[in-house]
């Protein structure tokens, strides 16, 4: 409980020392240096394949204006401590013209960091879909693997590098953060968040076979080609499509690996999960029974 707590101190400082360094025009300690000046989405094409990337992580954003300054800077320090001497990560920001101005965050970020290189931002006219997004991100994608993580904090990067060593130690297709196998975990939930997370995993476990333990989580590593071939086959949308994919994955004789993870409630802002992504989720299970 106390390493829970720390971290939640430790995210709502980060976003506070990066909004004060916003304001009063100040770079940030941890400035990052890029080999060439494009900016986000009117950056080049050449410019953009110009640096070396190993790792693309797609972070699907709507109103996340308070998160996404906290969570660039633990990327950046979860790449530092990595030390992949593949090349750099980048982030693809994918927004769907968040009314609270979370583009505006991003690019302030790549100026203040100096990073239009290895923070990209792509902007959509409105909400789109999730699985629209990673497509979206993957076609300005660079690295050979690709992370899809959630923007509210809920899924710390420091489990990328556990990802990363797991699937290139057993050169996996995909591997995927589990908040039900031995060590990990949620934190913040309420009783009813968490049983109605356990009944929808169960029903999905049950109904499909898929062998794996998280269905519905967000937090994956793929071989981009991987992914690629998925997202083309995937039909759902919403939290349906984490569901499917996996499923397919599994289907397909992809191997999938599992690192179990700590899921910790959004500090900011408000859950996107409501009734109406609830019966939805009942009814693409109840397709995916009968289609897959």
């Amino acid at each position: 409980m106390e390493c829970r707590v720390d971290r939640r101190i430790d995210s709502r400082a980060r976003t506070l020392s990066l909004a004060r360094a916003s304001v009063v025009g100040r770079r940030p300690s941890m400035r990052r240096r890029s080999t060439r000046r494009g900016r986000g989405s009117d950056a080049g094409v050449d410019d953009h394949d110009a640096v070396s990337v190993s790792v693309s992580i797609i972070v699907p954003t709507y109103e996340e204006r308070v998160n996404i300054g906290t969570l660039y800077e633990l990327i950046r320090e979860s790449e530092r401590a990595f030390n992949d001497e593949r090349g750099r990560w980048e982030i693809i920001v994918v927004d769907d013209n968040s009314p609270d101005g979370t583009a505006d965050v991003v690019r302030e970020i790549q100026r203040a960091y100096d990073d239009g290189d290895g923070l990209v931002l792509m902007e959509r006219p409105g909400k789109l879909g999730l699985g629209s997004a990673y497509v979206h991100g993957l076609t300005r994608a660079r690295g050979a693997e690709v992370v899809i993580m959630d923007a509210d904090l809920s899924h710390h990067p420091k489990y990328i590098g556990d990802f990363l060593r797991m699937r290139r130690a057993n050169d996996l297709d995909v591997v995927s953060g589990t908040r039900y196998a031995k060590g990990g975990g949620v934190a913040g939930w309420d009783f009813r968040r968490k049983l109605t997370s356990r009944a929808a995993n169960y029903i999905a476990k049950v109904a499909l076979a898929p062998g794996a333990s998280d269905l519905t989580g967000s937090f994956r590593l793929y071989k981009r080609d991987v992914l690629k071939a998925l997202v083309s086959a995937v039909q759902s949308k919403g939290y349906v499509f984490q569901m499917e994919i996996i499923v397919r994955a599994k289907k397909a004789g992809y191997t999938v690996g599992e690192v179990p993870i700590t899921f910790v409630d959004r500090l900011y802002g408000e859950s996107k999960l409501g009734a109406s992504e609830i019966v939805g989720y009942l009814r693409g299970l109840i397709k995916l029974f009968f289609t897959l």
